[in-house]
């Protein structure tokens, strides 16, 4: 019987041939029965796995041993198995080279130093975190969709109404935060890149003192679980689509149809549309699509 579990990491390496990494990649993923998502990119790599433990560790060997990625931090997870004995957290592997591995539509601006993206905000440990929520007053900035925010975030968080990353730029360019800009802002996403890339935009624009949770969520919650500052569920990026980390996590989604608090977050029912729902169980049995789709 198969252990399942997920990996969430990523890197920031120069690479001089994102299609070879990719190739390698994905033989790499194939042979070991891996499935998920993996993006490369000219300045690294971005990926969620799924698959049998043992399976998973090797891949976590086979990709160190590249030196650009060495020093990857690798998230574990609880993943799900099948009566098969197989897992059932990603249904295909899916290995694709893009320009940026976070589409926040600013390819140029990622420069790296080292191993890490120049400009970025201060890196904290869940510990760090909570110091310098002690010593001072500070604004948690959300890095991730309204979805992804709707059934989990730190409390107070600033939560900006965008669907995709892309729009963050042009929200920031709107001044629709100017007035944080003189603040100390904590900035936050699942797994920590998009606040790599987040945190540079951020300080291009004129925010004088930024951090970003190293890690993300993901790290946050193995510390502190549900007895810190985080409420809610964290969605992630397969057939869970979200994960709790305690048996007293708080439910603060709403579902869209009734409005009865729920963590589920489900698909549009059409095969061509990408909408994501909060929607509780009883509303998602009888109400599968969205308003577009039920309108067509």
């Amino acid at each position: 019987m198969a252990t399942p579990k997920v990996l969430l990491f990523y890197a920031f390496a120069e690479l001089p041939d994102p299609e070879a990494v990719r190739l390698w990649q994905h033989t790499l993923c194939q042979s070991l029965g891996l499935r998920g998502r993996i993006i490369v990119a000219p300045h690294g790599i971005n990926g969620t796995l799924g698959g049998d433990v043992l399976e998973m560790k090797k891949y976590v060997r086979g990709t160190k041993s590249y030196a650009p990625f060495h020093d990857i931090d690798f998230k574990w997870s609880e993943g799900r198995a099948l009566d098969d004995g197989s897992t059932a957290d990603f249904p295909r592997l899916v290995v694709k080279v893009r320009p940026e591995l976070v589409t926040f539509g600013a390819p140029d601006a990622v420069r790296l130093d080292g191993h890490r993206v120049a400009g970025g905000g201060t890196h904290l440990n869940p510990q760090q975190l909570h110091e310098l929520v002690q010593r001072t007053e500070v604004v948690f900035f959300d890095g991730r969709n309204r979805i992804e925010s709707s059934v989990g975030r730190f409390a107070g968080a600033v939560v900006p109404p965008v669907d995709t990353t892309r729009e963050f730029v042009e929200l920031l360019d709107s001044g629709a935060y100017d007035h944080l800009k003189d603040k100390p802002v904590v900035t936050y996403c699942t797994g920590g890149i998009r606040c790599e890339i987040l945190t540079p935009l951020m300080r291009e624009r004129g925010f004088s003192e930024l951090y970003q949770l190293d890690g993300g969520i993901a790290t946050y919650g193995d510390a502190f679980g549900d007895d810190g500052l985080w409420e809610g569920s964290l969605y992630v990026f397969d057939d869970r689509m979200t994960v709790d980390f305690s048996d007293h996590a708080a439910v603060i989604g709403r579902c869209d149809g009734c409005e009865v608090a729920t963590n589920a977050v489900v698909d549009c029912a059409d095969a061509s549309c990408v909408s994501q729902f909060v929607r509780c169980p009883v509303c998602a049995s009888r109400d599968a699509g969205c308003a577009d789709h039920r309108a067509a």
